[in-house]
């Protein structure tokens, strides 16, 4: 299995961002995906989760800002991101979960700028 995320970058408050995590070697329409944030000094957080069957889940803190989306047939998901805020930061992880089996990607550097 290999997890690839795209999409981090510097960006000032208020604006957006698409994170991407292209999956391969794995059946990717029954694997639960996910996107997690990391801070220095702090555990890793769920910040957006899908199932196999499109179910999503949210962190309060994102509700209504983020979006995670996926295409099976690209073997994507997807998480938009917008009305960001320095609180955002951090290194976001992929995670694939596929009968209780996790996998976890590279992250990739999100910083928001006041």
């Amino acid at each position: 299995v290999q997890l690839q995320a795209s999409g981090g970058g510097l960006v000032q408050a208020g604006g957006s961002l698409r994170l991407s995590c292209l999956a391969s070697g794995t059946i990717f329409s029954l694997n639960g995906m996910g996107w997690y944030r990391q801070v220095p000094g702090a555990q890793r957080e769920l910040v957006a989760a899908i199932t196999s069957s499109g179910f999503t889940t949210y962190a309060d803190s994102v509700k209504g800002r983020f979006t995670i989306f996926r295409d099976n047939a690209k073997t994507t998901v997807n998480l938009q991101m917008n009305s960001l805020k320095p609180e955002d930061t951090g290194v976001y992880y992929c995670k694939r979960t596929y009968l209780g089996d996790d996998f976890w990607g590279q992250g990739t550097q999100v910083t928001v700028s006041s």
